[in-house]
């Protein structure tokens, strides 16, 4: 199979790209190495990769319409998954301009290149953060979602919109999914997870919002890895919906997707998991609530189930233990 992934340098795309690989796939990976956070951990990344038979790697910004046209035409894939996103929901609080054109822009160039070149499958990446302040728990993929609480959930359900657009225009198969807070070894340095680590290995204070009163449905990126590819052949079929809870539309072959623990996890257990992996206690600097941050996000992996047979289910305590050690072996603390 020939697979072009966006975002192949970030920390989902690096291992799916991984994955596809070592199943014998092709895979052509784009990604703009913006210096969101350290370049040198995405070059490490695209490092292991090009070590891979069958990989090719282009470095451009999506919203290049052209370079994508060359790639598209010169290694015309079968299935496109779409990772390449700008992410993080505090930067967006300073850098809000940085998602509409990675994350708006971007995804309408994908869309605009399938439209002339068409794919048998397209997956899209969106977030649990579509859900806002949305209540009832657990999260269902059914559930109406107009409330973002913040400019990432905005322009992720706006690319939802334009992907189900497209679909039913032009009958291009897609599946978004809803990622529920993914953590694991190569990680982002901007994230929860990686930021305690470090600062706990390093003696530093870590910051803990909402003086740690939130739940996150805590999701481990080998599990991610192993929904998305088997979500692959589930190609959506108008009309063909496979359970009650499909979210499938009725205007073209377009769904969305959770892809969750589906067991939400105190954030103080996961610092204490942290801890535990560490060996050493945090410092604690307990703050008030972050600005469009949610209390609490749980998935219903039901139609993950319905469609693949699947979901995933490793506990935080082997999850943490393998990011901690990957930490340790890749900066040598």
């Amino acid at each position: 199979m020939k697979v072009l992934v966006t975002g192949s340098a970030g920390f989902i795309g690096f291992h799916v790209s991984r994955r596809l690989l070592e199943a014998g796939h092709a895979v052509a990976g784009i990604d703009a190495m913006v210096p969101y956070y350290d370049v040198r951990l995405k070059q490490a990344r695209h490092a292991q990769l090009e070590r891979l038979p069958g990989f090719t790697s282009h470095l451009f910004d999506l919203t290049d319409a052209v370079r994508l046209a060359e790639v598209m035409a010169a290694e015309p894939p079968e299935v496109v998954i779409h990772l390449a996103a700008q992410a993080g929901v505090r930067y967006a609080l300073e850098h809000p301009e940085s998602y509409i054109h990675a994350n708006i822009q971007g995804s309408f160039a994908l869309l605009e290149a399938c439209k002339a070149r068409p794919v048998q499958h397209l997956l899209m990446a969106s977030t649990s953060s579509a859900y806002g302040a949305n209540t009832a728990m657990p999260f269902k993929e059914t559930d109406a979602v107009a409330s973002p609480l913040n400019i990432y959930a905005a322009t992720k359900m706006a690319t939802e919109q334009m992907g189900h657009a497209y679909a039913a225009l032009w009958r291009q198969p897609v599946t978004m999914f809803r990622f529920f807070t993914v953590y694991g070894p190569w990680g982002r340095p901007d994230m929860a997870f990686f930021k305690f680590t470090d600062a706990i290995l390093r003696g530093r204070t870590i910051d803990i919002y909402n003086h740690g009163r939130m739940e996150r449905d805590f999701t481990y990126v080998d599990d991610l890895v192993t929904a998305i590819l088997r979500l692959v052949d589930c190609v959506p079929e108008a009309g063909r919906p496979v359970a009650a809870c499909d979210s499938l539309s009725q205007a073209g072959p377009f769904r969305i997707v959770n892809i969750g623990n589906a067991q939400p996890v105190q954030l103080l257990d996961f610092i204490a998991e942290i801890e535990r992996a560490c060996g050493r206690e945090a410092i604690r600097n307990s703050l008030p609530m972050q600005p469009g941050e949610v209390l609490k996000t749980w998935a219903d992996t039901s139609l993950l189930q319905a469609l693949t047979g699947y979901c995933p289910s490793t506990g935080i305590e082997a999850g943490i233990a393998a990011f901690v050690a990957w930490y340790r072996e890749h900066y040598g603390t």
